[in-house]
């Protein structure tokens, strides 16, 4: 394939990308306006991890993804839900189940889970074959951080004010329990190591020099959209208290307002952190190779060596 078909190809691919994350986040825009809608933008990002994940990775790798993630999440929330493990007990109110757990909680651990991970590439390193047992493992630890600092915003809205699912017996962060974010963190950590220890394995191979495409900023943005629902209850939702399954009551706008706050110096510190990476790389590509070292290292000495005396005489 010539170098010219290659860029076509390229632009094309970016070009759906930026579509689908305009579309996406006028979706997310259009949840402050219009009820009923909020699982709309997140099901339309499973279709962006299928799209950006295949020319990222390649279609198996997706599949992989995708398996991993429903296979474990789904098994786990509804482990715990019997026993405790390692969530904590709870229960969820709606219909539409899959043994214990609604539908649309699978899509959306895909959803905003492939999303940390683009985030945990772009701040620490992406995973490819061959990649060292540090970034392999690492990188997981990072996106599944990333993932459950979302959890942290939406827990306690989700369960105790509009109680879509119920915490048995409360908890200490307005009426969840601190297992339930372990739990969390654990589940994603261990899908993510899967697809990881896929990518080392049979993944592509690393570019050289690795390099940050739209597509990397695309992702950035729609991790960054996902905090409209926290900026939409902090300024629309009503006031007042609620009580946990426990007997606490708390009081909504104090819930509301630690919402927004985790998911600005949580959320967003993620995804500036990853746009300032971005941002850095595309102007180390863009300087000459001289200027790409750091400006405050010292610059190297060069010795010139005498020139050699030449003697007088036939035997010079």
């Amino acid at each position: 394939m010539g170098p010219v078909v290659t860029t076509v190809r390229s632009s094309r691919r970016a070009a759906v990308l930026w579509l689908l994350t305009g579309a996406i986040v006028t979706g997310f825009g259009a949840t402050m306006v219009v009820s009923g809608i909020g699982l709309l933008p997140i099901v339309a990002e499973v279709g962006f991890l299928v799209l950006h994940g295949a020319w990222r990775y390649g279609w198996r790798a997706v599949a992989v993804f995708i398996g991993a993630g429903l296979v474990i999440s789904l098994l786990l929330e509804n482990l715990s839900i019997v026993t405790g493990f390692p969530f904590g007990h709870y229960h969820y109110t709606g219909a539409g189940t899959f043994l214990y757990v609604p539908w649309y909680i699978g899509p959306g651990y895909l959803a905003t889970g492939y999303l940390a991970w683009v985030v945990a590439t772009i701040v620490f390193a992406d995973v490819h074959r061959h990649s060292s047992w540090l970034t392999t493992i690492g990188t997981p630890v990072v996106g599944a951080f990333a993932m459950t600092t979302w959890d942290l915003a939406m827990d306690p809205t989700s369960s105790t004010i509009n109680q879509w699912w119920i915490w048995e017996n409360g908890g200490g962060f307005f009426g969840v329990p601190l297992s339930n974010f372990l739990g969390w963190t654990f589940t994603v950590y261990l899908f993510m190591q899967v697809f990881a220890l896929y990518l080392r394995q049979r993944g592509p191979e690393p570019a050289a020099p690795p390099t940050r495409t739209s597509g990397d900023l695309t992702a950035v943005i729609l991790y960054a959209a996902t905090t409209v629902t926290f900026v939409n209850n902090y300024l629309t939702r009503d006031r007042g208290p609620v009580t946990d399954p426990s007997g606490t009551t708390w009081q909504t706008g104090d819930i509301y307002e630690t919402s927004l706050l985790l998911a600005v110096y949580g959320m967003l510190f993620f995804a500036l952190l990853a746009t300032l990476r971005i941002a850095q790389q595309r102007l180390d590509d863009g300087a000459p190779a001289a200027a790409r070292h750091d400006g405050d290292r010292a610059p190297a000495t060069t010795t010139v060596a005498p020139a050699p005396v030449q003697a007088s005489g036939r035997g010079a």
